[in-house]
C-alpha cells in the first residue's frame, strides 16, 4: 500500500505527462509502421454515460478524464448482451449473441474458441491475460441457469436480495475490492517485470470485477449481489449534489417485461429518496475504484516508458441501472444497462476527440487485429474502430465498405421474462420482445427522451415499421427466441433429470428460497405444466 492512496503517485505521472513528459515518438514512416503494444482493461458494470457530461459530474474519474484527454471516448457504445457471460462472449469472439448462441451466464463459447488474443498470439505477439474472463459456458451459479431456464414458467418469484448499500473501513482505505487490487498489482508487475524486456509486441488483457454489487450473505444460503459496497474514501470522490434520483412509473404503467425483471430484483417494495440516493452514491464510489486501477495500469506503463509505444482501450461487459427504472443490475436495454463505457489511447489516436457513431462490443476482435495488421475475417458481426479513431473513410479502409448506422443488443437470461432484441439507430432505440407480436414493444427518442420514460411506440407507428424490418434483415428474432425457448426446457429438463429424488429439494431453496417455500407444490406445478405434463 502506497500512502497517499492509490491516485499518489499515479497523479504525479498524468501532471507530468500532461505537460508533455510523457510525449510520444513520431509516427513511423508508411510501410514501416511498428506494431503496438496494446493494453484492454474491462471491467464489471461501468454505466457508460459516466464518461462523459452530464454523467461525469456525479464522480472523480480521473484516469478516465486522463484518456479522454490524451485520446477518444465513444459517446454511443453498447453492449451486444447486458449480462456478464453472453456481453464477453461477443467481446471476444467479434460476433452476435445469436450467432455464437451465448444465451445466459452459463451458456457461452466454447474453450476452444479462436479469439482475437489467440490470432495476435499466433502472429507474433506475447499475450498475457489477468482477471476475469468469463466468456466460456459452463460457470455461474446453479440459481443463475435455472432461473434463465425457467423464465417463461407462470410464475413470479423475488430472485435477489433487495438492492442495500454497506459501508467498510476507514477514510485512508482505499483497497476495498481486495481481488481486483490483487489482479492489478499482478497485470503492473508484469509490466515492469516482464513487458519491459519484450523485442517483440505485447497484448495485456485486465478483467475486473469492479463495480459490480457485492454478494448479499444475508439473502440466505444462495445469495445474489444486491449490495453496493464502499469505503469512506472513495464516498468523498462522489458529488452528492449532482446524483440524480431517477423517476419511476407507478408499477401498474410498468411495461410487462419491467414489471417481471423489477419484481424478481426485489425493487417492488418502498424505497426512500435517501435510499435511492445512497444506492447510486456507493455505486458511483465503487466506479472510482475501478478508475484507479485502471490509473495504475497507466502509471506502470509511463514507468516503463512503454506509454508511447502502446494502445490503451478501457470498457465494461454492461452498465448498471442503480435504481433506474426501479431496479438494480443489468439484463436490461435501458442506457444505464445497456449503454458501456469505450475509451481508446495511443499512438495514432487523436486526442479530446468525441465520437458519436454508435458502435459495439463486437468491434473489439476486428479493432485487435487491426492494430496487429492482420486480416480480419469477413463474417464477423464487429467492424474496426480504427478508421473512426484515425477520422478515415471506412469505405477505403474496409473491404466490407461502410460500418451499419445501427447497433444490435439482445437478452436471452434471467430476470427477464422474454427474449429480448435493441436496435440503436440515430435517435432512437427500439425494443422488441420474443416473436414480436406477443409482447407491446418500445421505442424511445434518446435526444427528446434521455431517461426513457415514455414509449412513443404506438405515436410513431411508421419509424416502429422501418425499425423492425432493419432488424429483422439482421436477425430473424422469432426464430431466435423460439429456439431459446427450447434450449430452456431442454437444459431443464436435463437438470431435473440429473437430480432424481433430490430435484424438489434443490429447486426449493435456490435464490428464490423466501418465495418458494411458501408454496412448493404451487411451484413445482407451474413447472410441470410449463413442461407440457
Amino acid at each position: 500500500m502506497r500512502d497517499g492512496g492509490p491516485l499518489g503517485r499515479a497523479g504525479l505521472v498524468l501532471l507530468l505527462m500532461a505537460a508533455g513528459a510523457g510525449a510520444r515518438p513520431r509516427p513511423a514512416a508508411p510501410g514501416d509502421q511498428p506494431r503496438y503494444n496494446v493494453v484492454l482493461v474491462a471491467c464489471d458494470s461501468l454505466d457508460g454515460r459516466l464518461t462523459f457530461f452530464p454523467g461525469n459530474q456525479t464522480v472523480d474519474l480521473p484516469s478516465i478524464n486522463f484518456m479522454k484527454r490524451h485520446g477518444t471516448v465513444f459517446l454511443n457504445a453498447y453492449t451486444n448482451s447486458p449480462i456478464c457471460c453472453p456481453s464477453r462472449a461477443a467481446m471476444w469472439s467479434g460476433l452476435f449473441t445469436h450467432l455464437t448462441e451465448s444465451w445466459n451466464n452459463f451458456k457461452g463459447l466454447d474453450p476452444d474458441y479462436v479469439t482475437w488474443m489467440d490470432l495476435m498470439e499466433k502472429h507474433g505477439y506475447h499475450a498475457q491475460k489477468f482477471g476475469k474472463l468469463d466468456f466460456t459456458s459452463g460457470h455461474h451459479s446453479v440459481s443463475n441457469r435455472v432461473e434463465a431456464w425457467t423464465r417463461d414458467v407462470n410464475f413470479l418469484l423475488r430472485q435477489e436480495g433487495r438492492p442495500m448499500v454497506k459501508l467498510t473501513g476507514h477514510r485512508k482505505q482505499f483497497r476495498v475490492m481486495k481481488k481486483d487490487w490483487q489482479t492489478t498489482d499482478k497485470a503492473v508487475n508484469w509490466i515492469k517485470a516482464e513487458a519491459v524486456n519484450f523485442t517483440q509486441p505485447f497484448v495485456l488483457y485486465l478483467g475486473l470485477n469492479l463495480p459490480h454489487p457485492y454478494p448479499s450473505p444475508y439473502a440466505g444460503e444462495n445469495f445474489g449481489s444486491s449490495t453496493f459496497l464502499t469505503s469512506p474514501y472513495w464516498l468523498e470522490k462522489v458529488n452528492y449534489e449532482a446524483i440524480k434520483i431517477p423517476k419511476w412509473s407507478s408499477l401498474s404503467e410498468m411495461h410487462p417485461v419491467d414489471y417481471y425483471s423489477s419484481y424478481t430484483k426485489n425493487c417492488t417494495g418502498e424505497f426512500t429518496k435517501e435510499e435511492v440516493k445512497n444506492i447510486r452514491a456507493f455505486y458511483y464510489a465503487m466506479c472510482a475504484e475501478t478508475d484507479a486501477m485502471l490509473g495504475e495500469i497507466i502509471s506502470a506503463l509511463r514507468d516503463t516508458g512503454l506509454l508511447g509505444k502502446t494502445i490503451i482501450i478501457f470498457t465494461a461487459d454492461h452498465g448498471e441501472l442503480a435504481m433506474e427504472h426501479r431496479q438494480f443490475y443489468k439484463m436490461s436495454m435501458y442506457e444505464g444497462s445497456s449503454h458501456v463505457p469505450l475509451l481508446v489511447m495511443g499512438p495514432g489516436v487523436r486526442e479530446q476527440q468525441q465520437i458519436p457513431n454508435v458502435v459495439s462490443l463486437v468491434d473489439i476482435y476486428p479493432t485487435m487485429l487491426d492494430i496487429a495488421r492482420i486480416p480480419v475475417p469477413q463474417n464477423l458481426s464487429g467492424y474496426s474502430l480504427i478508421p473512426l479513431l484515425h477520422e478515415k473513410a471506412e469505405s477505403e479502409a474496409s473491404p466490407r465498405g461502410p460500418r451499419p448506422s445501427w447497433v444490435l443488443s439482445e437478452f436471452h437470461g434471467c430476470n427477464v421474462n422474454s427474449s429480448v432484441y435493441m436496435l440503436r439507430m440515430g435517435k432512437w432505440k427500439y425494443i422488441t420482445y420474443s416473436d414480436g407480436s406477443s409482447v407491446l414493444p418500445q421505442l424511445f427518442e434518446l435526444t427528446a427522451d434521455p431517461d426513457e420514460l415514455t414509449n412513443v411506440a404506438i405515436k410513431f407507428p411508421v419509424t416502429v415499421y422501418s425499425l423492425d424490418k432493419i432488424l429483422r434483415s439482421i436477425v430473424n428474432y422469432p426464430k431466435v427466441s423460439s429456439s431459446v425457448q427450447e434450449y430452456n426446457k431442454q437444459q431443464f429438463i436435463s437438470w431435473k433429470q440429473s437430480l432424481g429424488q433430490n430435484y424438489s429439494d434443490v429447486i426449493a431453496n435456490l435464490r428464490w428460497h423466501q418465495d418458494w417455500l411458501k408454496d412448493p407444490e404451487k411451484y413445482e406445478n407451474a413447472i410441470d405444466k410449463w413442461l407440457g405434463k
